[in-house]
């Protein structure tokens, strides 16, 4: 019997250097920006309205920056991480020029370290992936670390090369699309009136709201991002898996989390870097999230006084309010109640 069907990646099967070119470009359209808004009810307002965008120089409402990440992850995941364990982390994650509905986004992905574990059943793979638009210009790119199944547990590994990857985006590195000015921000309008210089390195904020995951949201929501890993959607198979049913795809704990900042951080009106981040334990259907934010870094644009940058830390939590900043104990383990650990970089009005 011929098989044309299409088993997904192994272990064994990355090598460094290997260059992956992913199916299937995306057409980003309105009814995805619509679609996104139900899942999470993000009301950050340069996504929301085309009149406060254009007022800053921007062609339209551009899309969320972190659909646009789902998007461009989710063309790696039939390549990368459908056999996965689990994905581990992200780091160096750099968006370009804005996104708007009508752009077509693919995918390239190179092999940049592989390393076997030590019960040779399961390894973990480091790439980089790029997305580029229609007209070949980058929008963004991102590393991302995976733990996937061998085929073979037999079967050689490939050469050992672990990256070395930076903590952090270098601030020269941060990008501010083309045209855009500040100047005319009309806070009212936004729903704060807090700025770059309202926030100081080390304080905190308690989000306060919480969302719950409903197990529909967070299937329609991987369908979404044509992510089409089998611990989303398989129910019959995970019955019998490590935690007896369907895990969340962490993306969608990321946005449900950055939707949750806007209480507190309503200005923050584009992500312009992932610098770092990791799922520390499984979400399920049921589970309600919570999230609270660590100011890490205030960093200057040169050449900017209507704008600066904010290095923020937020952790989501499951089932437990963050009044009390759950976060990691003096033995370096985290609260039971964490499960994302995100360190990204915001762009913010400065008070002129």
């Amino acid at each position: 019997m011929s098989v044309k069907t299409e088993p997904g990646n192994f272990f064994e099967d990355f090598k460094p250097g290997q260059e992956i070119v992913h199916a299937a470009p995306r057409t980003v359209t309105e009814g995805d920006v619509s679609l996104y808004t139900a899942l999470y009810g993000s009301r950050f307002a340069v996504q929301s309205s085309d009149m406060f965008a254009i007022s800053l120089g921007f062609e339209a409402a551009p899309v969320d920056d972190l659909l646009v990440f789902h998007i461009v992850f989710g063309k790696t995941v039939p390549d990368i991480s459908l056999n996965a364990v689990a994905n581990l982390g992200y780091a160096s994650g750099r968006f370009a020029g804005a996104v708007y509905p009508g752009d077509t986004l693919r995918t390239v992905s190179q092999v940049i370290g592989a390393k076997e574990n030590s019960n040779s059943k399961t390894g973990v793979v480091y790439v980089h992936s790029t997305g580029v638009n229609q007209r070949d210009e980058p929008v963004l790119d991102f590393v991302r670390w995976v733990m996937v199944r061998k085929g073979d547990a037999s079967s050689p590994a490939p050469e050992t090369v672990v990256p070395d990857l930076a903590p952090f985006v270098d601030e020269r590195e941060l990008v501010v699309p083309e045209g855009i000015s500040l100047a005319g921000y009309d806070f009212d309008l936004a729903g704060s009136s807090l700025t770059w210089d309202d926030y100081q390195v080390g304080e905190k904020i308690d989000h306060v709201d919480g969302m719950t995951i409903e197990e529909a949201e967070h299937t329609m929501a991987s369908r979404l991002y044509q992510n089409p890993a089998r611990v989303h959607f398989n129910q019959h198979v995970e019955k019998d898996g490590r935690f007896g049913r369907r895990i969340v795809y962490g993306g969608h704990i990321i946005s449900t989390a950055r939707a949750l900042s806007f209480n507190g951080l309503a200005n923050a009106f584009r992500v312009c870097a992932i610098n770092a981040g990791s799922h520390v334990a499984p979400t399920f259907g049921g589970d309600t999230i919570y999230a609270w934010t660590e100011v890490l870094g205030r960093i200057e644009v040169p050449g900017r006084s209507d704008l600066g940058a904010l290095r923020l830390r937020t952790v989501a939590t499951k089932d437990h309010a963050c009044a009390d900043f759950p976060d990691k104990g003096e033995d370096g383990k985290y609260h039971e109640s964490v499960v994302l650990d995100f360190d990204y970089t915001v762009l913010i009005p400065r008070r002129n």
